[in-house]
Parts: structure tokens; sequence; C-alpha cells
């Protein structure tokens, strides 16, 4: 099952139990998340996307 972002409900009562269905349809067939990188390699992203987005918002604010 999958929920559209784009989609149009006749109610709220609708998007409700589409919401409600969909979350119901994941839980039923969920598997577990393994993570495959360290943790250190995921800080190594964070911080590499800290400086990118600093950069961006030191030269748009020029």
């Amino acid at each position: 099952m999958r929920l559209s972002a784009r989609a149009t409900f006749a109610s709220v009562n609708v998007l409700i139990k589409q919401i409600r269905d969909y979350i119901n349809s994941w839980n039923t067939t969920a598997k577990p998340f393994t993570w495959t990188a360290t943790a250190g390699e995921v800080l190594a992203k964070v911080r590499l996307v800290a400086t990118n987005v600093k950069k961006l918002v030191n030269n748009n604010a020029n």
C-alpha cells in the first residue's frame, strides 16, 4: 500500500482511514532496520553537511 502526498480525499475521516490503513499495512510487513554505517561515519557526514550549510548561508548573507 502506498499513500500519495498529492492525493485528494473526500473528507478528513477518509484521510485518517487511509493513513491508519497504511500504518497497519506497514507494521504487518515491517522488518528490522540494520545500520550499516558506524557512528563515526554518520557523524562525519553530519559535520560535512553542517559545514556546507554554513557556507551556503554565509554566501547568501552577502
